[in-house]
């Protein structure tokens, strides 16, 4: 086939973290089934050159006419930016994989992960398919592969996110707490890491300006997104609601506390899952195993089980800590960690996208 038979794929968002990532996915790539890749961005990005599988390619500024001859088009960008463009790329002829929280609720629009839903990838009357959020994507893997088996019903998770999930601003505002707090004595009181941070300049709150409500090295702070009705926050709502829509659950039962920790990348979540069937730890480590996308570590008598420093930099989501419940029949308890960047954003929009171009 000549580059000219192979679809053009366009990256909406390339010089981000997540478009950053996205590159070093295709590089990654034995091979790709690309005639061409388009790196598109903001007005103040265009003209940049980076580098897509050893060739210097030309970021284009985000204009109608880039989408001309594109096949399928990822957007690696806000909410408000995917919602204005997406639909533009569709009406260009364009499969919109969309990585925003824009979409991922329509009904019109696919929310697919293609380890567990890929057949929904055909399915999209909008000409869009929406890509999970990250602390949803980090568990996908593991509960389809074990609804599959097992019939899932019900979901209570923790998750444990980190500092990138509120983009590179969390990454920053984490590295300026930890510059400010070294060396310093910080006792567990809020007040001392407080003091030790405004009085180093440092943004301390998100009325002063920092991503977090409170300060996060040295702490955890049970809270991410926004406020939404009777005291839940809109990551903990996306956890149930996506869930159910991936998984083709309506009636799954979730709830879901949502916790911002001191790590860079990779959300760590503990997972209590109930299904309809009989589940031994025997089977499901068996059922997880099989899974090319999941690694399982899981031997706590040789002090082996998943962490983010197991996971960060990696496509695979690691799993372990796998235990029957106490006090709960046909339910397990599960330890998971997944690079929010990587499978959480990039990988599996980029994995959407190459669905699409096996499914012609």
């Amino acid at each position: 086939m000549s580059l000219k038979d192979k679809p053009v794929l366009a990256l909406v968002g390339a010089t981000g973290a997540v478009g950053t990532t996205m590159i070093d996915i295709i590089d990654s790539r034995e091979s790709v089934p690309w005639g061409e890749i388009r790196l598109i961005a903001s007005a103040r990005s265009a003209g940049k050159v980076l580098k897509v599988r050893g060739e210097d390619v030309t970021v284009l500024e985000l204009k109608p006419e880039v989408f001309d001859g594109v096949d399928i088009a990822m957007f690696d960008v806000p909410d408000e930016v995917s919602a204005e463009w997406a639909p533009i790329a569709a009406e260009h002829g364009a499969v919109a994989v969309d990585n925003s929280g824009a979409f991922r609720m329509d009904p019109e629009v696919p929310l697919v992960v293609p380890e567990v839903n890929p057949e929904k990838v055909t399915d999209r009357p909008k000409g869009i398919i929406a890509n999970p959020n990250c602390t949803t994507l980090s568990m996908m893997a593991a509960m389809g592969a074990l609804h599959r088996e097992f019939g899932l019903e019900a979901l209570v998770v923790a998750s444990y996110q980190a500092a990138s999930g509120a983009g590179q601003p969390g990454i920053d505002q984490l590295y300026a707490e930890i510059e400010a707090l070294a060396g310093k004595e910080a006792g567990n009181a809020s007040g001392d890491v407080e003091k030790i941070l405004r009085d180093a300049g440092v943004k301390v709150g998100s009325d002063a300006g920092s991503p977090f409500p409170a300060p996060l090295a040295l702490n955890v702070v049970p809270w991410a997104g926004s406020l939404k009705d009777d005291g839940w926050s809109s990551e903990e709502l996306k956890v149930r609601n996506e869930s159910r829509k991936i998984l083709g659950i309506d009636d799954l039962k979730v709830s879901a506390t949502c916790v911002r920790v001191p790590v860079v990348t990779t959300h760590a979540l503990s997972i209590h899952a109930t299904f309809a069937q009989d589940v031994t730890t025997d089977a499901a480590r068996k059922v997880l195993e099989a899974q090319p996308t999941i690694v399982v570590k899981d031997d706590p008598a040789a002090g082996e089980w998943p962490t983010p420093a197991d996971a960060v930099g990696g496509d695979p989501t690691v799993v372990g800590r796998i235990r029957q419940a106490l006090d709960f029949p046909n339910t397990l308890e599960l330890f998971i960690c997944g690079d929010n960047l990587r499978k959480g954003a990039a990988l599996n929009t980029y994995e959407v996208a190459e669905t699409v171009a096996a499914a012609g």
